[in-house]
Order: C-alpha cells, then structure tokens, then sequence
C-alpha cells in the first residue's frame, strides 16, 4: 500500500520579468509505507519545491499529493499545518533549529504542535542520537554534525509516517556525512516512517537501493533544459 500517492502534480512561479516559470510537472510518483527512497536532485530540478509541496508548506497550482489516504492538496492552510506536523518530519539541509533554544527544547517545541508534548519521549530520541550529554545545549554550542543530529531528532519527535530529508548531508563533512545518514535511515526505520530524501551526492545516493532521477520524473526540468 502506498503511503504517498501523487499524481499530475505542477506548481509554477512568476519570474521578476512577468513571465510563468513551471517549476514542477511530475506525472505520477508513489512511495509505499516504511519504504526507503533517494531522489537525485541536481540543483534547478525543482527537488525543494517538491518537498514543500508534498509538506504542505506550499499549494500545488494542479494534481493530487495522497500522504496516509489524505489529499493534502485539498486542505487549507491551517489544515495543512497541523497535519504536516502530525504526520511528516521535515530535515532540512539548513537544520531551521530555533537559536535561543535547547537542543531539547527545539524537540519540545515541535511536539506542540503535533500530539503533544512528551519530554521523555524528546530525551530518548536526542539519547538515540548521541546527544544524551548535550540536551541542554544551545544550537551555537554544538558542532553541525551534533545540530544536524537535534533537527533528525526534531523531525522524528512527532511520530510521523512520512520523512522528507532536502540534502540533510550537504553541510557536513564526509564522515558526518555518512554518520548522519546511517543515523536517519535506522531511526526512519526504527520509528515506522518512510524516508524520501533528495540529494546531488553520489556517495550519498550509492547508500540506497532505490534511487530515482527527479530530472527524468519532472517534465518541467525537461522542458527547462530543452
């Protein structure tokens, strides 16, 4: 059964010089529960603005987004806010971790706005990765290996079916690199949740079976490089 279903899905922008821009058209994509996939994503490929769509966090001009048998593409805004955080974590290459806060309560903060605030469930999920002596810690006090480890934690806090991941290694060397991803994909799995990751790195890329081209699912990258 497919956790996520799309179908002629298409968002476009209008440039600074007035004219429209597609920047996603993708036929039809599927992703099955627990089920683990990377999407090749050059940079121009359109990869962010997927994911935010898929997210919720933008509105799809066209098509069907299926995420749990819900058509995330028909809520409102508001909707779409609380179902984001009940159902999808978000990993960001940026992390997005809130500066004045601990890295234990950048997790609780998440929660509010999913099911609720569990404090021992945001302590043992910052323990599972590797951050059991720093939860008190302030994001500018830890290294970015260790803030990547407090956004995988973050997206996770909610229990959610779905993880989308935009090159979540991208601002890491290379053995953080491949510690973080070993660290998303076993607490992917070991939490339940799908993972649809996007990234341009190859040594990234060769870690998963199922690997697609995002290039050759979007029409509108065709188009572009025509």
């Amino acid at each position: 059964m497919s956790l996520l279903d799309i179908s002629e899905l298409k968002k476009s922008f209008r440039t600074p010089d007035g004219t429209v821009q597609t920047v996603v058209d993708i036929p039809q994509f599927a992703l099955g529960e627990k089920q683990q996939i990377a999407l090749r994503g050059e940079s121009g490929s359109g990869k962010t603005t997927f994911l935010n769509l898929i997210a919720g966090i933008l509105k799809p001009d066209s098509g069907k987004i299926k995420v749990a048998g819900r058509e995330v593409s028909l809520l409102s805004e508001s909707e779409r806010d609380r179902f984001r955080a009940e159902n999808i974590g978000y990993i960001f290459q940026t992390f997005n971790l809130l500066q004045g806060y601990t890295a234990l309560e950048n997790v609780l903060v998440g929660m509010k706005f999913g099911s609720g605030v569990n404090r021992d469930f945001a302590t043992t999920l910052l323990k599972r990765v590797g951050l059991s002596d720093k939860i008190n810690h302030l994001p500018r006090q830890l290294s970015t290996g260790q803030q990547q480890r407090v956004a995988v934690a973050r997206a996770l806090a909610n229990r959610p079916k779905l993880v989308l991941a935009d090159e979540p290694t991208g601002n890491l060397d290379a053995k953080n690199s491949r510690e973080a991803l070993q660290l998303i994909r076993e607490a992917c799995a070991e939490n339940g949740a799908a993972l649809l990751l996007v990234s341009h790195d190859q040594t990234v890329l060769s870690q998963f079976d199922s690997v697609l081209s995002l290039s050759e699912l979007n029409r509108a990258t065709t188009a572009n490089l025509l």
